[in-house]
């Protein structure tokens, strides 16, 4: 009776594993299908790109992530159709036809893969320009890939044997940069193509900005976003539920009590105060010890909130952490236009600006009064976590850190701005002077 009941099943698995080729291989080309469906419908035909149709950047988001769940699922079905055929054999094929089961002839199986090639293959040639090989890997990949590869390279006619874009830091040469950068400028006022190349090196600057300041807010809001929902769903109730106020102490450390304990004597010395200037009759003990006895437990109670909210703090930054960790590893690209963002508007500013920002930067941070700063700093962050504040430790951190900081600062300036601009470096010092 077991085996009777048993039999179907097996029957029924036998035969979804004979089929899998077939599936695997119609999955894969319903997927090419509905590209190709999305090309006819919206892009006259050609590959999924901006310069095959005019759309905003938040329809091309919405193009680009279709077309990368479909491209990834189309590789799948296809690894698992050629892992299928691999361990099918003529035997199994003829155990097939027994069940049942018809596979398709070879002509019909060519077909399909000649046309899911045919599809993928505008998104996989590496001969093709490099925008549709990285858009396999994120939505925005593609327009900020092109960033990365042509705002970097100087509007001139002739063009450089390198493919790799140069940044500013790299470019060295005999002649002052002022005078090739005179002779590039001339060279493309002469070229007929010089309105044309204006224009796109504006929409591409217009597109490296607009990625570079929502990959900035990104950076700011999916944290902040992330501890407070952790905080609100996750870790507050946990804390709430295994944290009990009849159980657990109130105070996570010696300071906050030492705190309390102020702040208990300083309302019996009001309450005094108040009873002598007003002459009032005096306080009886009881009378005293009861207002004493209330308000150490409003104390008690305040403090077993921000004892309960250092705790939630720790874990919920933990959670701001990852997915700030997590933000950085899938937007590799985003990062490298940030980067070149950044080059752009440090490199392009005045000689007195950059001289001005550095000074600055360095006062504030590893400057005189800069110890002040961080020592807030630190006893914010012990505060925020419920730990004690280590003097010691605070010390040796100020003591060292603004050194290292200061050091990397003066490697910048001696390794890249002195090469970019002398000019710059000399102003900085005569401003510091």
């Amino acid at each position: 009776m077991l085996g009777q009941k048993i039999y179907p099943f097996l029957l029924t698995a036998y035969r979804w594993y004979l089929l899998t080729p077939e599936r695997s291989l119609n999955e894969a080309y319903q997927s090419a299908l509905k590209i190709k469906q999305i090309e006819d419908k919206y892009f006259n035909g050609q590959k999924i790109s901006p310069d095959s149709a005019m759309y905003s950047s938040s329809v091309m988001d919405y193009f680009y992530t279709e077309l990368k769940k479909l491209l990834k699922n189309t590789r799948i079905r296809l690894t698992e159709f050629k892992a299928s055929r691999w361990f099918s054999s003529e035997s199994k094929q003829q155990t097939a036809a027994k069940t049942g089961i018809e596979y398709p002839t070879p002509v019909l199986v060519l077909e399909k893969l000649g046309f899911i090639d045919h599809v993928i293959t505008k998104y996989t040639n590496n001969n093709l320009d490099k925008t549709s090989t990285n858009l396999l890997r994120s939505p925005n990949v593609e327009a900020e890939s092109q960033i990365i590869t042509q705002l970097n390279t100087p509007i001139s006619p002739v063009q450089s044997d390198d493919k790799k874009p140069r940044r500013k830091t790299d470019t060295t040469g005999v002649l002052p940069r002022s005078i090739l950068t005179t002779i590039t400028r001339l060279q493309s006022e002469l070229d007929p193509n010089s309105e044309q190349d204006v224009v796109t090196t504006f929409r591409q600057t217009q597109k490296r900005t607009i990625i570079s300041i929502r990959f900035l807010l990104l950076l700011i809001i999916i944290p902040l976003l992330t501890h407070q929902i952790a905080k609100a769903v996750f870790v507050g109730p946990l804390v709430e539920h295994f944290r009990s106020a009849e159980v657990m102490e109130v105070f996570l450390n010696v300071e906050m009590e030492e705190e309390a304990l102020v702040e208990l004597q300083r309302f019996e010395e009001r309450i005094k105060f108040e009873n002598l200037i007003t002459n009032a009759p005096t306080l009886s003990p009881e009378v005293l010890e009861s207002q004493m006895k209330e308000k150490a437990q409003e104390i008690a109670e305040e403090f077993w909130s921000q004892s309960s909210n250092a705790i939630k703090n720790v874990f919920a930054d933990i959670f701001s952490v990852a997915a700030f960790i997590w933000l950085l590893f899938i937007s590799k690209s985003s990062i490298s236009v940030l980067k070149d963002f950044f080059d752009h508007i440090v490199y392009g500013l005045s000689d007195s600006a950059k001289a001005f920002i550095i000074i600055l930067f360095t006062d504030v941070f590893v400057g005189f009064h800069s110890p002040h700063g961080w020592e807030v700093i630190l006893e914010g962050l012990s505060r925020h976590w419920g730990l004690p504040a280590n003097r010691d430790f605070i010390f040796l951190f100020i003591a060292t850190f603004p050194v290292i900081l200061d050091t990397i600062f003066k490697y910048w300036i001696f390794r890249y701005l002195n090469r970019i601009s002398p000019s710059a470096v000399a102003t900085y010092h005569n401003m510091n002077e």
